[in-house]
């Protein structure tokens, strides 16, 4: 089986193992990655491998050389001639070259062509008199540095002038700088070829605008390029700078050209679901960079058309789905591309503003869960949501007292009650004139604040006729005071106190001057998603069978080894441990998910799965996964169940995941991705199950 040096490339690079049902491969074309060929001795021990070299001019090959064993370094052989054919290294001087020193090569021998058609001066230049063969016979110049090595072997090193090779086309660079100079807007210009990768050669183009202060529109550039040249000369890359480094002869040092700076820091966006997260990562990987954003081109950042296979095929692996070259072609951004994928499982309607409402609001199913336990357990402090805010230096009391009304008025949720009308609830928004957050100014010692916000976090509400939220500065001095702000959680979560800290910060700020709160007005409010929600509930009926299937038979609970009994009734007393992953072990993390198409959650669950089950937690351990919608800036709270049975995983304490435990975590996970819009209150009515006594939250904090 013959391979180009490209093609050979990726297919190691994807699947080394599928040359072992061949018992023979040549390759060549360009020359052989170093690292592709050791991987290839490594896997498949009994294949031939064998490098062939020769230019179209010789008629195919000219050299070749079987490679059988692994531990190439520097570079690969190129081997020795092919039968009736003549090897030259010579130098300057058309003299012959000792071993070990480097020359040109000169080919000559029977399949040596007669010259270039209608190009005379050309043919001349190239198709030269043989010294050493016969009287009349040619040999041709191939403009390739080479040398004999010890063995008896020609070893490559490099070219004579600025003639390349690239994925296996042949390239003239002054071709190419010639056109990127006469693009508008260039001063001066200069294309290379870089291999910052091990076995990745791209062209590079360096350019000088004419203007230092207008620039150059290096998109525009990237266009005209594509449009005037084939796609295999268009540089992967375009460098704008000041000046061109220059030799002390004043030419330009190409050896002093930086490198693309290709960061891959995520610009503008970065992944919002867990398929552009995972083909964020893939981009990265196949392109070799930190990571990429949502809207990054894949072309424009250094992909061409091999890296695209090779991008591709990783992409079917990890997500399990058939996509094409065409597919990205069509769609060379992450987001495009998660559009084109299609996991059978359609498209949820976006949550609107329902204008006019019912004259009944229903609860959402997170809402009712907490209503019910509400009414089921009496007012209490269970469900409290609280967080307080050191403050320095004085406190308008009163600009911070309209800033409470100024966040009460713009989020509905906060001036809601829960009346019951025969035995079913309802939300109830009330005027913003009319909701009144209680706002109290307790005068204390700086000591005592600490038991002043223990008291405040115990307050019951009464959700059917008081606002779910209430304030108390607690002032120490003039110029020490602490805020506290507790909400119901059928209002708030985690995830929404940080707009409500931000907002509430808007507002006093604008009324320490005087002026109202400037912000835009909330495209939606928490009462139309639960009414989007209500109106979207039979639709998630196939998702929640699915759910039903897959946990069918899961325990009723984790049942882990416990240094004391668990009390018979629930006292609501917990404790959390943290702690840090430094960056070496999250290098790690962040390597094993690449490796296996996952994501670091995934590894994360994995992880604690695999430490669970070694722990006695049995083979089937179920998760939850909250995850915020693109609502969670108007107070919505929103819920995704992911469970994933990790039956197929270790089985004791000495194993290792293997290939096959990634893979059906990998898999098992996007399956739940495909079924999350069942809300987790509706999934655990339906299954009857307990709610879960364990949770391990991952936080993206700057020290991890």
């Amino acid at each position: 089986m013959f391979l180009t040096a490209a093609l050979f490339d990726v297919l190691v690079a994807e699947s080394p193992g599928t040359l072992g049902l061949v018992r023979e491969v040549w390759a060549g074309g360009d020359a052989l990655s170093v690292a592709a060929v050791n991987r290839v001795a490594e896997v498949c021990p009994g294949l031939v491998v064998v490098n062939g070299y020769g230019p179209t001019e010789t008629t195919v090959f000219a050299v070749r050389g079987p490679l059988r064993r692994g531990g190439y370094v520097t570079g690969v052989p190129l081997g020795g001639p092919m039968g009736g054919t003549r090897l030259y290294v010579l130098d300057d001087r058309l003299g012959l070259a000792l071993t070990g020193v480097v020359g040109e090569l000169y080919i000559a021998g029977s399949g040596l062509g007669r010259g270039y058609v209608n190009r005379a001066g050309l043919t001349a230049g190239r198709f030269v008199a043989d010294p050493f063969g016969e009287s009349g016979s040619r040999m041709y110049r191939t403009g390739d540095l080479v040398r004999w090595s010890a063995g008896g072997e020609i070893e490559f090193l490099g070219r004579v002038d600025d003639q390349v090779k690239v994925r296996g086309f042949r390239i003239e660079l002054g071709e190419v700088e010639a056109v990127l100079g006469g693009c508008p807007g260039v001063g001066r210009s200069v294309v290379v070829v870089r291999e910052d990768r091990p076995g990745d050669k791209r062209l590079v183009g360096y350019v000088v605008p004419v203007d230092a202060v207008r620039g150059v529109d290096v998109a525009g550039l990237r266009r005209l390029l594509a449009e005037r040249l084939p796609v295999y000369m268009v540089p992967s890359a375009l460098v704008v700078l000041p000046e061109l480094p220059l030799t002390a002869h004043r030419k330009v040092d190409r050896r002093a050209l930086p490198a693309p700076v290709v960061e891959g820091v995520v610009v503008g966006r970065g992944p919002r679901t867990p398929v552009e997260e995972l083909l964020c990562g893939l981009f990265a990987e196949v392109l070799g960079v930190a990571g990429v954003g949502v809207d990054e081109d894949f072309f424009a950042v250094g992909g061409h058309s091999l890296l695209a296979v090779r991008l591709v095929n990783r992409v079917r692996s990890a997500l399990g789905v058939e996509v094409g070259i065409r597919d990205l072609f069509l769609g060379a951004t992450v987001e495009q591309l998660a559009r084109r994928i299609d996991f059978g499982s359609g498209r949820r309607a976006p949550v609107v503003r329902v204008d006019p409402r019912p004259e009944v609001l229903p609860l959402s199913f997170a809402q009712r869960r907490l209503w019910f336990l509400h009414a089921f357990e009496g007012p209490s402090a269970t469900y409290n949501v609280p967080f307080a805010v050191e403050l320095s230096g004085p406190v308008d009391v009163g600009a911070l007292r309209a800033a409470v009304g100024d966040v009460v008025a713009r989020h509905e949720v906060l001036r809601t009650v829960y009346p019951d009308r025969a035995g079913e609830p309802e939300q109830r928004v009330v005027e913003s004139v009319q909701a009144v957050v209680p706002f109290v100014v307790v005068d204390v010692e700086r000591v005592e604040v600490g038991e002043r916000l223990r008291v405040e976090a115990e307050y019951c509400f009464d959700l059917a006729v008081e606002l779910p939220v209430r304030v108390v500065l607690f002032r120490c001095s003039d110029e020490w005071s602490t805020l506290s702000v507790l909400v119901h959680h059928i209002a708030t979560d985690g995830w929404s106190l940080e707009p409500l800290a931000r907002d509430l910060g808007t507002a006093y700020r604008a009324r320490l001057v005087g002026e109202l709160p400037q912000w835009s007005e909330l495209p939606v409010q928490y009462a139309d998603f639960a009414l989007w929600q209500a109106a979207h509930a039979a639709g998630t009926e196939r998702q929640l069978e699915f759910w039903a299937t897959e946990l069918a038979g899961i325990p009723e609970e984790i049942r882990l080894p416990l240094d004391r009994p668990r009390p018979a009734q629930r006292d609501f007393r917990g404790a959390s441990t943290e702690f840090v992953i430094d960056p070496q072990t999250h290098a790690a993390l962040l390597r094993i998910g690449r490796e296996s198409n996952a994501t670091l959650l995934m590894v994360l669950q994995a992880a604690v799965a695999v430490w669970l089950h070694r722990h006695g937690a049995g083979d089937d351990i179920p998760w939850a996964r909250r995850s915020p919608d693109a609502t969670t800036r108007c107070w919505t709270i929103w819920w995704a169940f992911s469970s994933t049975p990790w039956s197929c995983g270790p089985t004791s304490a000495e194993a290792r995941p293997s290939a096959s435990y990634w893979t059906g975590c990998v898999a098992t996970t996007l399956r739940a991705y495909a079924h999350q819009d069942v809300p987790f209150e509706r999934l655990v009515e339906r299954l009857a199950r307990c709610v879960a006594r364990l949770g391990i939250r991952c936080s993206s904090d700057a020290r991890a």
